[in-house]
């Protein structure tokens, strides 16, 4: 393998392209609020600019939170063997990767309208300054939720030039859900993060961990169902939503025992509850 095919490797595996759960978890709601704001009917170029641009801004966000938490993860077993904290490349390599993702990201809305490209700008100060706040945020998760749930205001702001009420409550919604699944994942991480003085929700709930995701599954699930009847959906729509409710309760079966490697599964698993959402939505346009 020469240098050029090592070093796109590296790369790779810094933005998490050889996991892209991340990348489901903010394409979901993305897509929904698309489908929503179009009546079912999103034209193909949205679609494209959507998909590539939640796919780049992810990978952006992975280089920064890599860079910031460099001194870190050098601490925890699940991260210590990451590119950038184990000095296989250097920090300027991450941060100028970063910026050429942004820039790109940035690149594919220019067609769009003003609207939604002052949105963009927000979305990227969101991405960039979440690592900083498992500094001092006890629950960083719900800031997470809002970086991962900001292509829901940019969906409508794109369609119709307007951003409704019901659209700021899918993007609560979407915090509840990031405060529930990445709390499964900082429950694999807990021990090690109590050692370096990072503060996570499954560290600020302690022994309330696992109610306290119950409870945002069902405030999150209840958002959703409540905004989708007032966008005039109907029964697709609600058995959707009550297919990802049956998959957190499964969710709860495994993690009741705080095991680590059942948590982290929880925590993947959470694309299908993202997509039960995104399939009813769907189908409750087609079968108009």
């Amino acid at each position: 393998m020469n240098f050029f095919t090592t070093r796109l490797a590296l790369y790779f595996k810094l933005v998490r392209l050889d996991k892209p759960i991340g990348i489901l978890l903010l394409l979901w709601p993305t897509l929904s609020a698309l489908w929503i704001a179009s009546d079912g009917q999103p034209s193909w170029q949205h679609l494209v600019i959507f998909c590539l641009g939640t796919a780049l801004m992810r990978s952006a966000g992975c280089a920064i939170n890599d860079y910031a938490d460099r001194d870190f993860d050098k601490h925890v077993q699940r991260t210590a063997e990451r590119p950038l904290t184990s000095g296989k490349i250097k920090s300027w390599e991450a941060v100028m990767l970063a910026v050429v993702l942004a820039l790109l990201s940035f690149a594919l809305i220019l067609p769009l309208n003003a609207l939604t490209k002052q949105l963009s700008v927000v979305a990227v100060i969101v991405a960039a300054s979440y690592p900083y706040f498992k500094r001092f945020f006890a629950i960083p998760q719900a800031y997470l939720g809002i970086a991962f749930g900001f292509g829901i205001p940019m969906a409508f702001a794109t369609v119709n030039d307007a951003i409704p009420t019901q659209a700021w409550w899918l993007l609560v919604a979407n915090v509840f859900w990031a405060i529930a699944y990445d709390t499964e994942y900082a429950m694999v991480d807990r021990e090690d993060d109590l050692k370096i003085g990072i503060k996570t929700s499954a560290i600020t709930f302690g022994n309330w961990d696992v109610l306290a995701i119950m409870l945002s599954y069902l405030i999150s699930l209840l958002l959703i169902l409540i905004c989708g009847l007032q966008f005039g959906l109907s029964w697709p729509f609600i058995i959707g939503v009550v297919l990802a409710g049956l998959i957190a309760i499964y969710h709860y079966s495994l993690i009741k025992e705080r095991d680590r490697a059942k948590c982290f599964a929880a925590f993947r698993h959470n694309n299908w509850l993202g997509a039960a959402v995104f399939s009813g939505i769907v189908i409750d346009y087609l079968m108009r």
